[in-house]
């Protein structure tokens, strides 16, 4: 795959992204949006490729949006520029996806980190929804995503003031995972990939359904969603394989099927 601001590469069933444009800190322009759902789209039909990884380099994950883009523009401008149909197909990716973030992780790379399943934060990583800065708001889902995390109280604070919070509060407030030295970054969050990676992938899969459903339905809508799921489940081959090895005292050899 050819592209000209992320790196894309796979191994071991690992899909890794990254954003390469450090001359701006890695800011998120609709260029580097389209590759990155173009590169998702490959990964997603890969079966060779159970879990995928999301990162930007030591200085930022990704400091924003690319503020040149929108300066000046109408509503209808930015109506007609699909910016969200975007964020909605990273928002459907149906494998796991793995934020792994170093350095500035502002605005729009705050937003993109709390798409993802699970995030993995260096010692160096900061977050804040700085939009107000600028007279504007979170338009990705940090207004709704951000008070799932942290509480509302919290991200009223973070929003309405723009303040950064570095990576052991974020790690306090909920918003992160773990946070890891910034030289262990990537090999930690490669050996919490490769875990997931080894789960049978179609159960993965239907089990991230279920999570990310609990978050916009009711309890009792929620757990008829999930019976179903389950039920499912018993119609795969990985589930058969499961249960033997588990019987049999050996490890399971999934095939996601």
């Amino acid at each position: 795959m050819g592209f000209e601001n992320i790196l894309v590469s796979s191994d071991d069933g690992i899909g890794l992204i990254q954003i390469n444009r450090p001359k701006v800190r890695n800011a998120l322009n609709r260029a580097t949006m389209d590759e990155l759902v173009a590169a998702l789209e490959v990964f997603e039909l890969d079966d060779a490729v159970r879990c995928v990884i999301l990162t930007g380099d030591d200085r930022a994950f990704a400091a924003g949006a690319d503020i040149n883009e929108f300066a000046g523009a109408t509503p209808v401008q930015m109506l007609q520029g699909y910016r969200f149909q975007q964020w909605e197909r990273i928002r459907k990716f149906g494998k796991p996806l793995i934020a792994a973030v170093a350095g500035f992780c502002l605005g729009g790379g705050c937003e993109l980190a709390m798409i993802c399943d699970i995030i993995i934060a260096a010692e160096t990583a900061v977050f804040g929804q700085p939009e107000i800065n600028l007279g504007i708001m979170p338009g990705a889902g940090g207004t709704q995503r951000l008070p799932r995390a942290v509480g509302k109280v919290r991200a009223m604070e973070m929003i309405l003031t723009g303040r950064f919070i570095d990576a052991r509060q974020a790690d306090a407030w909920g918003l992160v995972n773990r946070v890891v030295p910034a030289e262990a970054l990537l090999d930690e969050t490669r050996a919490l990939a490769r875990e997931i990676a080894a789960r049978p992938p179609v159960a993965v899969r239907i089990a991230k359904e279920a999570i990310l459903k609990s978050l916009d339905t009711p309890l009792e809508t929620g757990l008829d969603h999930e019976r179903r799921l389950f039920y499912l489940l018993f119609s795969t081959e990985d589930k058969e394989e499961g249960i033997r090895a588990f019987l049999e005292k050996r490890k399971a050899d999934f095939k996601g099927r």
